[in-house]
């Protein structure tokens, strides 16, 4: 893990929820980023039922059933830390500053993390926070498309951020490459594991983003067997900006799923302690999708880069058969340029310049060197 952990952490004494409410303080100067109009408005914002501000959902669990009922963030926290297996998960789709505020003053998350979770420019990375743990997922998505030219995007890219505490995690989603309303509704129907608390849904959301890693990563081979059988087909066609083209959008891709595995070796290890021994092994198996896609992805960039070769090479072959036919037909007009330039240097003592057939016995010894240097030319695959 990270070692951005917060150097006011008290030992662990029994005094959990109080040391959670000590993270309070940072959060203000989140606040205090924020203009005055917008601090204005800060009463409305615990208006955060699904479907208002950047809420997408917000429900209390309890045993790994969901109760019933419409919970704000703070009423809800405030239940699950009444009764023990209870916990909370807030969905926030894009949230503002001004959104996220609120919540992390109630639940008590650094400003760093909460800065990191609205400008979603982040790698994958697991920063701990006292007891908050901050998950950082790249979400992809294959763009379908027709055909593949110099302009086309093939992956699209967003943001899961998790804020992972001992009886809630806060969801952030950037973007629409991966929607976690189906996660949500199925981990709702496997009770058993999400009995296992917060991190069950952070095993739960990690897992459908790397299987859409694979979905995408078969997708992405699809393309490069098109793009490499025109390559090397026949009549080759595959312009080099295409190529440029896909392997911008494999770098994209090599982005977002190379540095997860860092994480991932983080929450399998033995000496980790925060995540659940039973949930340890869900994420081993993510893990090993996760693996299985990165040895595809780099085995892809490989294939690209022999294709880019490929076709930069079938590119100088084919210049250096243009230059031999330009030179061919350049040997075959010296002759007649060589012999007329001779003949138009207006000698009186020329050969032949006054037999009656000197003409067409010239025309006839030029025309018969051009077809014999053309022939060989031909005989050489010069023309």
């Amino acid at each position: 893990m990270s070692d951005r952990v917060d150097h006011d952490q008290a030992p662990a004494n029994g005094r959990g929820r109080s040391r959670s409410r000590a993270w309070t303080a940072p959060v203000r100067a989140v606040s205090r980023m924020l203009n005055t109009e917008v601090t204005a408005q800060r009463a409305p914002v615990r208006q955060d039922r699904p479907g208002h501000g950047g809420v997408v959902d917000c429900g209390l669990y309890v045993d790994g059933v969901r109760q019933t009922g419409d919970w704000n963030h703070a009423d809800a926290l405030e239940a699950a830390r009444q009764q023990p297996g209870a916990f909370v998960w807030v969905g926030l789709h894009e949230p503002s500053l001004a959104e996220m505020a609120g919540i992390a003053e109630t639940y008590g998350l650094h400003e760093l993390a909460v800065e990191d979770a609205v400008k979603a420019e982040q790698r994958p990375k697991l920063e701990r926070f006292g007891e908050v743990t901050f998950l950082v997922l790249r979400t992809v998505r294959y763009v379908r498309h027709g055909e593949l030219t110099e302009n086309t995007d093939v992956i699209e890219t967003g943001q899961v951020m998790l804020f992972i505490g001992p009886d809630f995690v806060i969801s952030v989603r950037h973007g629409d490459a991966c929607r976690l309303a189906p996660v949500r509704s199925d981990l709702e129907s496997r009770q058993e594991i999400l009995r296992q608390g917060p991190w069950a849904v952070a095993y739960a959301v990690m897992d459908r983003v790397v299987d859409i890693y694979l979905e995408v990563t078969e997708q992405v081979g699809d393309d490069l067997d098109v793009l490499e059988s025109e390559v090397f087909a026949r009549q080759a066609h595959g312009r080099i900006q295409r190529i440029y083209q896909m392997k911008r959008e494999l770098v994209e891709f090599k982005r977002a799923v190379v540095p997860l595995q860092r994480p991932l070796m983080t929450l399998t290890g033995q000496l980790n302690r925060e995540v659940p021994k039973e949930i340890r092994r869900y994420f081993r198996d993510v893990q090993d999708h996760l693996t299985r896609t990165v040895e595809q992805v780099n085995s892809y960039d490989d294939l690209l880069n022999s294709i880019l070769q490929a076709r930069l090479a079938q590119v100088t072959v084919d210049q250096n058969n243009d230059m031999r036919k330009i030179a061919a037909w350049a040997a075959i007009a010296a002759v007649w340029t060589a012999i007329a330039g001779i003949y138009g240097m207006n000698f009186d003592f020329m050969p032949e310049t006054r037999w009656k057939y000197g003409y067409p016995v010239v025309f006839t010894l030029m025309l018969a060197i051009s077809i014999g240097l053309y022939r060989w030319f031909r005989r050489n695959r010069w023309l």
